[in-house]
């Protein structure tokens, strides 16, 4: 079964960089396109960022510009790295494939304060 591990959250003041990082336990992680996602209280979970086995990337335009995804296929590991971070952007940070068809893990908490 294969395991989501995300860390490096933590609490920032707005303006401030946080970088996450995600280790999946599958040899297949470099064939699969990664994302990441995330949850705020009372909201439902949205995509955040994409980025394919190609390292081809998207992100939501909430995060455009401040966020970038990338990706150590010889670490199984998925990062993404906050820059410029807003209080509207504290959440639960999550990673999984796309779609998400993965057992979640238990998620990265960013807390941005004004």
């Amino acid at each position: 079964q294969v395991q989501l591990v995300e860390s490096g959250g933590g609490l920032v003041q707005a303006g401030g960089s946080l970088r996450l990082s995600c280790a999946a336990s599958t040899r297949l992680f470099s064939i699969v396109a990664m994302a990441w996602y995330r949850q705020a209280p009372g909201k439902q979970r949205e995509l955040v960022a994409t980025i394919t086995s190609g390292q081809n990337t998207n992100y939501a335009d909430s995060v455009k510009g401040r966020f970038t995804v990338s990706r150590d296929n010889a670490k199984n590991t998925v990062y993404l790295q906050m820059n410029d971070l807003k209080p509207e952007d504290t959440a639960v940070y999550y990673c999984n494939r796309v779609p998400p068809n993965l057992n979640w893990g238990q998620g990265a908490q960013v807390t941005v304060s004004s």
